[in-house]
């Protein structure tokens, strides 16, 4: 990009703009492709009088045009589907725009239009008045539509934040737990009502075709299926995923799952386990070198 005043804007708001897009569709390459069109869109644009909202306006409604082709894929994809992890350093400064795995999730049960509103509204702040002019709406329509999703959203987020110092310790007991193999470990680690989400996308290890529920068909899938397939040299880094304490998983060099959990006191209720190789790949250069 040249120095012009179009790529000062831009760079100036590109991590809101990715914040945003990203919360909307869940998927890092996505939200680049659309940062791209928005570039491309405002770079012949001049005398623009207010750059951020005109660039927040055209990156939401890119984001809503690529919806259809994300839920086409999400139609087709094989097991269950998890968002694409955004992994920090171990001490990252607490954003309020960051928004949780077991979030996105729930996000992902919203129509299109209620998932922007709830993103710019919930968690950035936006006026109903603001969005209206954003997602050419009335401000009654927007309204409406963040009443729904906010209903929906508390109905299905999750009941318990975890401090993160808990979460990380109960993190660490679960990775030595798999590691060490040990099945009375992670018995005892593990909710007798835990989930277990494993994405593989048909192209790595997961654990079948639908979410995983209890404690024990968990711990002894976890447990056999390490004794089945042993992963050599399995390396550890203690990251924070989507603003929450989890664990990246290498395998010699390469990303081999990031896993996240939802904590209750000292057990888990929610195991997210990303080991789709396509989702992993954006993480090698910035959290590997």
């Amino acid at each position: 990009m040249s120095d012009t005043p179009q790529t000062r804007a831009f760079l100036e708001h590109r991590e809101l703009l990715f914040s945003i897009v990203y919360n909307m569709l869940s998927s890092v390459a996505d939200t680049e492709d659309v940062l791209q069109e928005t570039w491309l869109s405002w770079s012949t644009r001049e005398g623009i009088e207010n750059p951020r909202a005109y660039l927040v306006r055209i990156a939401v409604n890119a984001a809503l045009a690529r919806r259809t082709s994300i839920n086409r894929r999400r139609e087709e994809y094989y097991g269950p589907w998890l968002p694409e992890p955004v992994v920090s350093g171990a001490d990252p400064v607490e954003r309020a725009e960051t928004v949780s795995m077991a979030m996105l999730v729930v996000l992902e049960t919203l129509s299109p239009l209620e998932r922007a509103v709830f993103v710019l509204h919930e968690v950035f702040g936006y006026a109903h008045a603001e969005i209206a002019e954003i997602l050419d709406r009335s401000p009654a329509a927007v309204r409406q539509l963040a009443h729904r999703a906010r209903e929906h959203v508390q109905a299905r987020r999750p009941r318990f934040q975890a401090d993160p110092q808990v979460r990380l310790e109960v993190t660490e007991k679960f990775i030595a737990a798999i590691v060490g193999g040990d099945l009375n470990a992670l018995l005892e680690v593990l909710a007798p009502d835990v989930t277990l989400w494993a994405d593989g996308g048909g192209k790595a290890r997961a654990a079948g075709l639908h979410p995983v529920q209890g404690r024990d068909k968990i711990a002894r899938l976890i447990v056999g299926d390490a004794d089945r397939r042993p992963i050599p040299s399995l390396g550890v880094q203690y990251r924070t995923v989507n603003g929450d304490p989890s664990a990246l998983l290498l395998s010699g060099d390469t990303p081999f799952a990031v896993i996240v959990l939802d904590v209750d006191g000292d057990q888990i209720t929610g195991i997210y386990a990303v080991t789709n190789p396509d989702k992993l790949s954006h993480l090698a250069p910035l959290d590997l070198q």
